[in-house]
């Protein structure tokens, strides 16, 4: 037993004399001069006859972990045997990933490249970043368990931790300085919170001495303090934030030590700003990303677990924000509960959904709320199974759940719009991605007014998750992997660097700008109109239509004008075969349902391309100033509901194409009609046998004739200075909406539904 009351006593004078002092962020300090950082209250309650020792310091510290980390280390067996009955599977993947932990680093490890492998091969800044992060220690640390406590696992942990002390005290680790340096606040976050995990999975195990107890605690001191002397100013992203989280959760499990309510209050102050700057006012996290937004999740999670069980202040705020995180994922959610790709999505590499249901089960763990409960399980992930404490693990075995009540809405800051039907797994669901973060566009893809889509419980235009060490990232990132409109060789993505660090990961120095014109949803429709300047370098001027008819199909109409010609196109993701000429494409489903997209404007050609297993369809029009594609994207259960390939014409639904009974001016004009229901496009004066409609400028619009009403929906974009005039029976209508007009010219401007009441003979 070591016993240092005299450096103790000495120690003590000197801060007595000196006031305060900090704990340095540039050596790990040595076990005897742990105690001189504690606060006087937990160092009066330790001194007893005058002496501390080494036993004494690390038993306090076991029981005050039991105490404030998220679960009690000391049901450590009992929990791990749990955890093998709930995921029995697990074993397979911690052994791997440990197994390759183990090959490639040396336990006395190197932090500074350039270095090699234990097989020979050059380790890279990739794989430096993962060696910082640690996660594969947390497999390590599970193989020590499945392998009957072998104790030479659980000393590869603490020999690879001392490892990088040593590298710290002889400046001998990597300080690339764009992201991916050991000590940078995302590689030293992550490292904490594993190393967190670790600590608490081996407290009680005979094989982790009382000293490298401490030495763990002095590290996590060491890291904690540089964390917070290096994130002083908001720095915007996720890398900051997990070095935040990391701070935050070190401040609240080691709060005997001086300074560490300043940590972390100074956690939280910048975790809140981050929650202010970084969760736009509609609830998605600013990078627009599913895989982000989780991430985010989980960065907050930790911290507030851990503040709501040691009892510490959060703000409302605060609180609300957190909460929001998960309401947007109910939001955005398919049918089939899981949520749309969205840019850089990187969990499962060319997956067309994700998986949030763990996310979901995280935040039913914090708030109880049935449709937050919808989407969770009754169980935690593997990865955060040992973050929750008893009690709240049984809670999940009886959560409340019921299905969202948000149906078609949008979030206009983070610039996605949602077009749902309903929560039935067979339900039709449209996403649209209009909109580019200012700030940070680093995640951003070449899908600026892309869609995808869900029907009948398939993905029918789907988007794909990618992974940044894969060679073919920039072609996954850009617009030939997304369901856009293109003019000639151009993508929306331009200029694609990589990052400096060697990681893959990199981002467009120039992407397509969107703008919203117009976004409204009422009992018949859903309509979304933008457009974006990614063709103004060559001229062309673009605009892109999407409208959802509920309960049967999507209209995307793509409107281009230029001066020269150019070829116009439409990429479709998915595997299509050529049902009539190009004009109508068909994808089939394994439960026998499937897509057909039919275009109401004759097109040139189709030509199919792919990559890793996806392929895409490129339809054309050649040789054109300007050009409207008209796309009916119809999804059908059954093969005798769809549309009918071997018809003259295409009955769509029955939506009869160019029959009805409005006679249009232009011979350009395109109509669909069903019952009393027409879908006009590219229309300039149109009329029946009593009335006639015309409009400033080409329009496409919804018309229903009821009795002695016509209502008239705009569909195009709504220029300021379109009006419409009415005749009947040769002569101006005077009353429109019940309010009297002295003209005929009656403006029509954004959303605004008009009912012209009409007397008939």
């Amino acid at each position: 037993m070591k016993v240092f009351c005299f450096n103790l006593i000495i120690c003590l004078g000197f801060v007595n004399f000196l006031g305060a002092q900090n704990i340095p962020s540039d050596k790990v300090l040595p076990i005897p001069e742990l105690s001189n950082y504690l606060t006087e209250s937990v160092k009066k309650q330790l001194i007893a006859n005058g002496d501390l020792s080494e036993q004494r310091l690390a038993e306090y510290f076991r029981e005050k972990f039991s105490e404030r980390y998220f679960y009690d280390w000391k049901t450590n067996e009992e929990r791990f045997k749990e955890y093998q009955t709930i995921y029995p599977e697990a074993e397979v993947g911690h052994t791997e990933r440990a197994l390759d932990h183990l090959a490639k680093f040396e336990a006395n490890a190197q932090w500074k490249l350039p270095f090699n492998y234990q097989n020979g091969q050059p380790v890279n800044a990739y794989a430096l970043r993962h060696l910082a992060r640690q996660h594969k220690m947390i497999d390590i640390g599970y193989y020590y368990f499945y392998q009957n406590k072998n104790q030479k696992y659980l000393d590869y942990f603490t020999q690879q931790l001392a490892s990088l002390n040593l590298a710290l005290a002889n400046n001998q680790f990597e300080t690339i300085p764009d992201g991916n340096g050991v000590y940078e606040a995302f590689r030293s976050g992550y490292r904490v919170i594993n190393w967190l995990q670790l600590h608490s999975l081996f407290l009680g195990q005979s094989g982790y001495s009382d000293q490298e107890q401490l030495v763990t605690i002095a590290t996590f001191l060491q890291h904690a303090q540089h964390l917070f002397e290096n994130n002083q100013e908001f720095v915007p992203g996720n890398h900051q934030t997990r070095g935040l989280t990391a701070l935050a959760m070190i401040a609240i499990i080691l709060k005997d030590f001086e300074g560490a309510d300043q940590w972390y209050n100074h956690a939280m102050t910048l975790l809140g700003a981050h929650l202010d700057k970084e969760i736009n006012n509609d609830g998605f996290q600013f990078e627009r990303t599913v895989h982000y937004h989780i991430s985010d999740i989980g960065t907050y999670y930790y911290v507030y677990q851990l503040a709501k069980k040691s009892k510490l202040p959060i703000d409302a705020v605060w609180e609300s924000k957190l909460k929001s995180l998960f309401t947007t994922l109910s939001k955005i959610a398919f049918p089939d509960k899981s949520a749309p790709v969205l840019s850089d999505d990187t969990d499962t590499p060319w997956a067309e959904t994700n998986d949030i249901s763990g996310a979901m089960t995280l935040g039913y763990l914090l708030f109880e709320n049935p449709e937050i409960g919808y989407f969770a399980t009754d169980q935690l992930s593997t990865k955060f199974y040992w973050t929750a404490s008893q009690t709240q693990l049984d809670k999940l075995k009886n959560k409340q759940s019921s299905p969202p009540k948000a149906l078609s809405l949008d979030f206009p800051d983070t610039g996605y719009y949602i077009m749902r039907e309903g929560w039935d797994k067979h339900d039709n669901m449209m996403v649209i991605s209009a909109g580019v973060d200012p700030i940070k566009p680093d995640h951003q893809h070449g899908d600026v007014l892309g869609v995808q889509a869900m029907s009948n419980g398939k993905v029918v235009l789907p988007n794909y998750q990618v992974r940044y060490s894969l060679s073919d990232l920039e072609l996954f990132k850009n617009s030939m992997t997304k369901n856009v409109a293109l003019v000639d060789d151009q993508l929306l993505g331009k200029q694609y660097t990589s990052n400096k660090g060697g990681s893959g990961f990199g981002k467009f120095k120039k992407i397509a700008q969107p703008k919203t014109l117009t976004w409204f949803n009422n009992d018949v429709m859903d309509v979304f109109v933008g457009t974006h300047d990614g063709f103004n370098n060559i001229g062309v001027d673009y605009v892109r239509q999407v409208i959802a008819i509920k309960k049967e199909f999507w209209i995307v109409k793509d409107n281009f004008k230029s001066e020269s010609n150019h070829t116009y196109k439409q990429v479709w993701q998915g595997h299509y075969t050529k049902e009539n000429g190009p004009n109508l494409l068909r994808a089939s489903f394994d439960n026998g349902s499937g897509l057909d997209i039919l275009q109401l404007n004759t097109i040139d050609s189709v030509k199919t391309d792919g990559a890793r297993g996806k392929q895409w369809s490129v339809v054309s029009k050649n040789n054109q100033n300007s050009f409207n594609f008209i796309s009916v994207i119809f999804p059908f259960k059954t093969y005798d509901k769809r549309i009918d390939e071997t018809e003259a014409i295409p009955n769509i639904n029955n939506w009869k194409l160019n029959q009805t009974d409005w006679k249009a001016s232009n011979n350009d004009a395109v109509s669909l009609t069903k019952a009393e229901a027409s879908l006009l496009f590219s229309v300039q004066t149109i009329t029946n046998k009593q009335v006639s409609i015309s409009f400033s400028q080409t329009s496409d619009i919804y018309i229903f004739n009821n009795d002695d009403t016509i209502t008239i929906q705009l569909l195009s974009q709504p220029y300021n200075d379109l009006y419409m005039q009415v005749m009947v029976d040769g002569k101006p209508l005077k009353t429109v909406n019940k309010k009297a007009y002295k003209t005929a010219k009656i403006p029509v401007y954004g959303n605004q539904v008009y009912q012209l009441e009409i007397a008939l003979n």
